[in-house]
Parts: structure tokens; sequence; C-alpha cells
């Protein structure tokens, strides 16, 4: 989900740099919308896995 919010952020100041205000303004929004969405679960998740006391796994 990173991954596709910094893309949409990259493929906004592209359209910008190339004059396509209207895409880049819809693509920022997608973007800034799919970032907020990734802090929230991982703040969801780093909440609950204090909460549960589960560590991280250590593999053998």
């Amino acid at each position: 989900m990173l991954r596709a919010a910094i893309a949409f952020f990259v493929l906004a100041l592209i359209a910008m740099v190339l004059g396509a205000s209207g895409f880049a303004g819809v693509s920022m929004e997608i973007g800034r919308t799919l970032l907020f969405v990734f802090l929230v679960l991982a703040a969801i998740s780093f909440v609950a896995s204090l909460v549960t006391g589960r560590g991280t796994k250590s593999l053998p």
C-alpha cells in the first residue's frame, strides 16, 4: 500500500511537470488517501502487538 501511495505521488509530480493539473490533483488525492490508510493500519498493528504481547518471531 505504501508503494501505491508513493507511485501516485510520483505520477502526480510527473503530471504536474507536464501540465496536466487536473490529473495531478486527482493522483495527489489518491496518494494522500492511501498514505493515510497505511499509517492508520500501521498504528493499529503496532498497538495490537503491544496489547497482545506478541513479539516478532525469529527464524531458526
